[in-house]
């Protein structure tokens, strides 16, 4: 049975309760707007959705974009997907609406997919292959794989990933719509692609490691970017790096006190296996940093810190520019999504000291800010740390648990800032 979903600026009749949400005669359901129309008419979706109702239609002049992008987030799950029917909307915003739920979908269901599934190499050729069909005369892509990774010097990423059977892999995707090979890059994107986090030899607690299939979250957030900007009219080189590896134990897994030597010269102690995520993104943002691009953003779902600091409501974004910080947050404000600014400054970069390499990958004082050292070791692979260098740390990526807003699994929450920015500085 489908119902029929209806929007009112009114409040609803007393018999449903004081500042009542919802309200329903027959097979029409109202939705009550409240202080915040978008947060309501999500809430709203994710009422209906509990209640077991799968077949919907958005009824009413007032079903805009915006008010039918809300009302999906909130009625999104991964079970009993449902069907939602949308009103005629006008071509552009028909476009778009098209565009944000396929690319959406695409990366919720690559987040939630089990890593027996989704190895390294399959992220890599997955993520590659959606990017090529958004603009297949545009994209060229590149994957470096298992040993040729540590023969091209990526030791980073080989490092991780020694220990797993299936074989660490590194996209390199270039998408120039200008057909013209020296044509200058506006953008680099890296993404954090560990499809499955056992912590290494720092073993991670069975409750810590149960969403660990979605440790790839940073590297399906900015495919997911890229993806919604060219559909949105990019017309800009920009570059897709993503960091794939699936931390294991085994007798090849690399251990505590090993030092990893990077192609920039770095060399990096292992204090913690567990933070893995930052050994692998340097590889990235090495390659992104030799570009000559006018800015680079890196994503990972890096540190439970962050994470602490934020919950799962926000993304956290580390920078000492702080003019690309107000442009990403303006993006953010235009797209309806939440981002946080944690702090990174240069005292940081003292906070991961190493006796025996040039720093360690975890902090090394008493009490350290984990999101902020994490930002300090990346921070040792981009030349001009403090310009035209963003690291997101992905929060909101996915929920172990329902909300009000959002059911259990993957967000897809920040495709739309990163390709607004996109977008944005591509002007």
């Amino acid at each position: 049975m489908t119902m029929y979903i209806h929007l009112s600026a009114q409040p609803a009749a007393e018999q449903w309760g004081k500042n009542a949400l919802l309200s329903f005669s027959g097979s029409d359901i109202t939705i009550h707007l409240q202080k915040n129309p978008l947060v309501s008419i999500q809430q709203a979706g994710r009422k209906i959705k509990n209640q077991g109702i799968l077949q919907v239609e958005l009824q009413g002049e007032a079903w805009d974009l915006e008010n039918c992008w809300a009302f999906t987030q909130g009625f999104n799950s991964v079970k009993n997907a449902g069907e939602i029917r949308y009103p005629t909307l006008n071509a552009v915003a028909e476009k778009e609406l098209t565009a944000r739920l396929s690319i959406s979908q695409f990366v919720r269901d690559l987040i939630n997919q089990p890593s027996d599934e989704l190895t390294p190499e399959k992220l890599a050729e997955t993520a590659g292959e959606f990017v090529r069909q958004q603009a297949e005369n545009s994209v060229k892509v590149t994957i470096v794989r298992g040993e040729a990774l540590k023969a091209q010097g990526y030791n980073g990423i080989w490092t991780v990933g020694k220990g797993s059977e299936n074989a660490s892999a590194m996209l390199q995707l270039d998408y120039n719509p200008t057909g013209n090979p020296d044509a200058p890059v506006l953008a680099c994107l890296v993404g954090k692609g560990i499809t499955f986090d056992t912590g290494g030899y720092s073993l991670k607690t069975s409750e810590g490691m149960s969403t660990m299939r979605t440790d790839m979250g940073g590297a399906a957030l900015v495919t997911g970017a890229l993806s919604l900007a060219i559909q949105r009219g990019l017309n800009q080189r920009v570059k897709l790096y993503l960091c794939c590896a699936e931390n294991m134990v085994s007798h090849n897994a690399f251990k505590l006190g090993d030092i990893i030597h990077y192609r920039n010269g770095v060399k990096a102690e292992v204090l913690n296996t567990d933070a893995e995520g930052r050994l692998v993104l340097a590889d990235g943002l090495i390659d992104a940093d030799a570009q000559g691009a006018k800015f680079i953003v890196d994503c990972a779902t890096l540190t439970g810190a962050a994470k602490i600091a934020v919950g799962n409501d926000y993304h956290s974004v580390l920078s000492m520019d702080d003019h690309l910080v107000g442009e990403l947050l303006q993006s953010a404000q235009a797209e309806n999504e939440p981002f946080w600014r944690l702090p990174f400054e240069d005292f940081h970069r003292g906070q991961i000291i190493s006796s025996f390499a040039d720093i360690a990958n975890t902090g090394t004082v008493p009490v350290g800010a984990g999101a902020s050292t994490a930002t300090a070791f990346l921070s040792y692979f981009v030349e001009n740390y403090q310009q035209n260098w963003l690291h997101i740390d992905c929060s909101a990526t996915f929920r172990k648990s329902p909300s009000d807003l959002w059911a259990v699994g993957a967000t897809g929450l920040g495709i739309r800032t990163l390709a607004n920015l996109l977008l944005a500085k591509a002007k």
